[in-house]
């Protein structure tokens, strides 16, 4: 039997797959769109590392998101096409980030049930960034939302982020927990503020979101666990 953690800690939640699926419906538009571009001379994955150059490039001018998204398809597409980009191009391009919007919220398995357990032991915030319409509308969306005493849609995910967080609802680090799937966003930035942090590893994780996982500096911890239903043994 796995101990639990004392009751009346904090445990910080990331959204985008963690608690719905969100990167499978980016893959598949990606796909639809080098599918799309055809191109003679380059190969598959030599147009998918260009369109991640790209999106680096769009997330500091743009963020994150669909917008953002779009932009880098276009960009993409101007830079690779010999083709002029006509109208009727720029629509169909953008028509796969706007099939993304389209997709419903698709709830992970068990992520109810474990949430409904956790918010009646734990204070859980709700920790995502991205677009505040699209991710405030996917919260909603999803029904998850009375889990959360608070939801908390940032720009980025980083050192000062996390710190500010503690800070504005008067946390401990060594008393909240940030969990995710994303060794970037959600579990190194988290261990370098102070946090403790759980790791649950999804198979669609965005490739801008990998990153070696940190190890936990003493005294604080880390877990890393296969299935998000596995944090009601542990919490």
């Amino acid at each position: 039997m796995t101990s639990h953690s004392p009751a009346g800690q904090t445990l910080l939640i990331d959204a985008d797959d963690t608690l719905w699926e969100n990167n499978v419906y980016f893959e598949r538009a990606i796909a639809d769109f080098i599918s799309f571009l055809n191109h003679h001379e380059r190969s598959t994955a030599e147009v998918r590392e260009i369109l991640n150059d790209v999106e680096r490039e769009c997330i500091v001018s743009h963020g994150y998101g669909l917008h953002s998204f779009a932009h880098a398809l276009v960009k993409t597409f101007e830079r690779l096409s010999v083709e002029p980009r006509t109208p009727a191009l720029h629509e169909t391009i953008h028509g796969f980030a706007v099939a993304i919007a389209e997709q419903p919220v698709q709830v992970l398995p068990r992520v109810p049930e474990t949430l409904h357990y956790l918010s009646a032991r734990h204070h859980l915030i709700l920790v995502t960034k991205g677009d505040f319409a699209e991710q405030s509308g996917k919260v909603e969306r999803s029904g998850l939302k009375g889990h959360f005493f608070a939801v908390e849609i940032v720009a980025e995910k980083n050192v000062p982020m996390y710190r500010d967080i503690l800070n504005r609802y008067n946390l401990a680090g060594r008393h909240t927990w940030m969990v995710g799937n994303s060794p970037k966003s959600d579990i190194n930035p988290a261990l370098g503020a102070g946090l403790n942090a759980v790791f649950v590893p999804h198979d669609e994780t965005w490739v801008l979101e990998h990153e070696e996982l940190a190890s936990a500096p003493p005294p604080n911890k880390l877990l890393v666990l296969k299935a998000f239903r596995e944090l009601a043994q542990h919490f």
